[in-house]
Order: structure tokens, then sequence, then C-alpha cells
């Protein structure tokens, strides 16, 4: 079964988040990306940081994640970049046909 994803990924360019952007929009890997500030803090070598970053919601489906991992990992900037995968279980069902209708699509 085909499920819908929200994929989280973040990064510290503005130019990689642009480059993620088009590509995954171009290769219709996505039908959806949001993009907004965050600050983040975590841990990294031992020590708490801190870092001005930039969130994509990425709206994709299980059938197309594996490859739209492999374009974020082809572009990304960090060594360890985060692309975690939210299964979306409620969605409104016109928005829903939606992102099928767009994801199918060539």
């Amino acid at each position: 079964m085909n499920m819908l994803y929200a994929v989280l990924t973040t990064t510290d360019s503005e130019e990689i988040a642009e480059r993620i952007t088009r590509t995954l929009l171009e290769k219709r890997l996505a039908a959806c990306i949001q993009r907004t500030k965050i600050t983040s803090s975590y841990w990294w070598k031992g020590k708490i940081e801190e870092s001005k970053e930039i969130l994509l919601i990425i709206k994709t489906s299980s059938e197309k994640y594996p490859e739209l991992e492999r374009e974020i990992k082809k572009i990304h900037n960090y060594t360890v970049p985060e692309i975690v995968a939210l299964e979306l279980k409620e969605i409104q069902e016109d928005y829903e046909n939606w992102l099928l209708e767009t994801l199918s699509q060539k």
C-alpha cells in the first residue's frame, strides 16, 4: 500500500534548501515542500550546539521515498543530514487526492 509521508530535513544553507526543493519537485519526488527558518539545538561531537537552519517539510509517498532520500543525500551539505519520514495517517480527503494525483504525474 502506498502511504503518504511528511519528510523533514534541515540545512544551514538557503542555496542547499533551494536545490533540494527544485530537484525533488522537478523529479516529481515531492508534491509540495514548505520551508521555514528555525533554531536547532543538538548534541554534536560531545557538546551542545545551536544553529540557525532551514526546515524543509516535504510531502511524498512511500513509493517515492527511497529515491527522494538518495537525492537529498546527494545534494545535502551535512555529514549526517536529518531525513525523517512521518507517516500521514489522517489527511483531509481533497488534499490527499491532490497529493496522490500530483505524485503520479510524469
